[in-house]
């Protein structure tokens, strides 16, 4: 079967798409153009898309009668794809849970401990030559240990951030999930404007239309002055423009993001906030779970491939 991986992946990934697969290895980083993903459905028997990757609607519709027969997610987050277009055109949909869990709750805590402790404003300071040496005042951040964070989002992700926050850090956790649930370790379900309002809010949920621009100006409305937010879901889960507006007017104290709305374009107006610490999407940027996405994706395909039932199918 013809496999089209859409992004360059690492060797172990490849070596086994290779044991099974026909494989067109896409060296391009940069997402499949329009022009790509007509062709990709066309002539592919089946797909490893990731993030960028925008199979729409429109997308599907020009490829009535699809050669692929599943499109395998390279990554958990799958709002690029139209699960019900591909639904309609006879094409499954996977992704990769759990491989990311870890990896992304470190980087929540990567950007609450930068943006609290104004560590990404420090070494920006000591690299431009401007330090003159400790003094008692310098540089005062916020204490991280012993304050409340707030979870918008109680998946995997949000368990293992809450689990770190607890446990690491000795914080009180409140969450806020669409359905009840017991996260097993201490922390308290609340109404979304309760978890707002928390010292550090931390954004965990699925991207999609569901959760697009969930935390807007009203949204940001509800944080404490004094509160900071970290985001490491999907970018358009914020209202970017509101987020800078907010920033600007002092409504909050700082913000830690490693997505964005229209990546990898990042405004001049987070670039130039001392408060905003920037990442370039880390969240599983570690070669072993890499290489964990990959091989679940694989897992899918071969699944597919030998007539069993998808491990990870999410439509």
């Amino acid at each position: 079967m013809r496999l089209l991986i859409t992004r360059p992946q690492p060797e172990r990934v490849v070596a086994q798409a290779q044991e099974h697969f026909d494989v067109t290895l896409r060296q391009s980083t940069q997402p499949l153009s329009d022009a790509e993903l007509v062709q990709s459905l066309a002539e592919f028997d089946l797909i490893m898309p990731t993030l960028g990757d925008r199979f729409s609607a429109a997308v599907f519709a020009q490829v009535p009668e699809p050669r692929a027969r599943l499109l395998a997610n390279f990554g958990v987050g799958y709002n690029h794809i139209d699960v019900a277009a591909a639904r309609a055109a006879g094409i499954p949909v996977t992704n990769t849970p759990g491989a990311v869990t870890d990896a992304t709750a470190d980087i929540a805590m990567t950007l609450i401990l930068m943006t609290c402790r104004r560590a990404g404003e420090g070494e920006r300071m000591l690299r431009r030559g401007a330090w003159a040496g400790w003094h008692p005042t310098q540089m005062l951040g916020r204490h991280v240990t012993g304050r409340k964070v707030g979870i918008i989002g109680m998946g995997r992700i949000g368990q293992a951030i809450g689990r770190r926050c607890h446990f690491g850090f000795g914080m009180a956790v409140i969450f806020h999930n669409r359905s009840v649930i017991d996260p097993g370790f201490p922390a308290q379900q609340v109404p979304m404007a309760e978890a707002l309002a928390a010292d550090i809010v931390v954004i965990a949920v699925p991207g999609g239309a569901s959760t697009h621009h969930l935390i807007d100006a009203r949204a940001l409305s509800q944080m404490r002055p004094d509160g900071f937010l970290v985001n490491i879901s999907r970018g358009d889960v914020i209202d970017e423009a509101a987020l800078i507006a907010h920033l600007q007017a002092g409504g909050i104290a700082g913000a830690g993001l490693d997505v964005y709305e229209h990546e990898p374009h990042v405004p001049e107006a987070l670039r130039a906030m001392e408060n905003v610490t920037l990442l370039p999407h880390l969240g599983t940027a570690a070669l072993e779970v890499r290489e964990a996405m990959g091989l679940m994706a694989l897992d899918n395909l071969l699944a597919f491939a030998e007539g069993r039932p998808l491990p990870n199918q999410v439509n």
